[in-house]
């Protein structure tokens, strides 16, 4: 079933990257910030996060020089009344929402319930077993991912790919393809596939534990340390949420951060696809530039044809991605006991 899912996934990536690029690269200067994001990432191995970073600089500075270049549908203001008159911008207007004025005392409190829920549990893990187990590793890790989730799930899924598989060693490639296409069979948030790497990275480092509880210790942890920073933003954020459409400054950062979460995704996109169809990739490093070599050999045919029968039904007929991964999994059984 996996491997006919890979398959689905692949084209339901390559779908996304096609969607968003068209709504997010509307100029020369975001083609080239998504463009100068993808080589960072693909080529140089550049951390998601200080992409996030430099895009924004450029968006805020870019918008001083051509703000023009940096206005894209993605970002809204106060006064936009482009899809019409809404009952929640009314309200807004005639100060009916007093719960929505900032509070300083109010983001206070905020600030100190979540940062405990949040780092309480990493700390006493940490003085517990040690900052090099592989809880405290995981801890950690995900904390820093749910700092930059901006992008969505794909952008994240990058970065967690990047780290999970090439520097901590917490599973494969192909594994890492196998929680995507689990999390693209469910209703729930793509972003749960970092459940699975929370729980193969502990099943494979028990230590004392039996590896299936220390593997579903390691997802609730994953879990944890993901979605309570998410409820601090919202709860923190709220209050300043209308006040910050209106800046032009931020939205433009925030469009340069879409450019380049394109050029990310596009990565993702590659990375698993060139680890997906080829059984063996080396990674050639030269100074600070880094190449994947496929050994061509290993290539499976089977895997490139179903992606590209996904890949037309998705974009030439517009089928739901729901039925594309049920027939490619079931083709990837029929594929299996066929060559059995």
């Amino acid at each position: 079933m996996f491997f006919g899912i890979k398959a689905a996934v692949l084209a339901v990536v390559i779908q996304a990257v096609i969607r968003i690029a068209s709504r997010a690269l509307p100029n020369a200067i975001l083609i080239a910030i998504a463009a100068v994001a993808f080589v960072a990432i693909f080529f140089f191995a550049v951390p998601f996060p200080l992409i996030v970073a430099a895009a924004a600089v450029c968006g805020a500075v870019g918008h001083r020089l051509r703000p023009a270049s940096f206005e894209t549908k993605g970002h809204g203001n106060a006064n936009a009344t482009d899809e019409g008159d809404y009952a929640i911008d009314r309200m807004l207007e005639a100060g009916a929402l007093d719960h929505t004025t900032p509070s300083a005392s109010r983001a206070a409190l905020i600030l100190v319930v979540c940062l405990v829920l949040w780092f309480a549990p990493l700390l006493a893990i940490s003085a517990a077993i040690g900052p090099d187990s592989v809880y405290s590793l995981e801890g950690w890790f995900f904390s820093k991912m749910a700092v930059v989730t901006f992008g969505g799930a794909y952008a994240v899924l990058a970065y967690v790919a990047q780290q999970a598989v090439e520097i901590y060693g917490w599973l494969a490639p192909g594994e890492m393809l196998d929680g995507l296409g689990m999390a693209e069979t469910t209703p729930g948030p793509l972003i749960m596939v970092v459940q699975h790497v929370g729980f193969l990275a502990a099943f494979r480092n028990p230590g004392a534990l039996d590896p299936m509880l220390a593997g579903t210790l390691g997802a609730i942890l994953t879990t944890w340390v993901t979605f309570v920073p998410c409820f601090l933003w919202i709860f923190l954020g709220a209050p300043y949420i209308e006040t910050l459409r209106g800046n032009k400054s931020l939205n433009a950062a925030l469009s340069a951060i879409t450019a380049a979460v394109v050029g990310v995704i596009l990565n993702l996109a590659i990375w698993f696809g060139v680890h997906a169809v080829f059984a063996m990739v080396a990674e050639r490093v030269y100074g600070p530039l880094r190449l994947f070599v496929p050994d061509w050999s290993s290539a499976d045919p089977a895997l490139l044809v179903l992606t590209a029968g996904a890949l037309v039904a998705t974009l030439r007929f517009k089928i739901g991605m729901i039925p594309v991964l049920a027939v490619c999994a079931a083709l990837g059984v029929a594929w299996f006991y066929a060559i059995r």
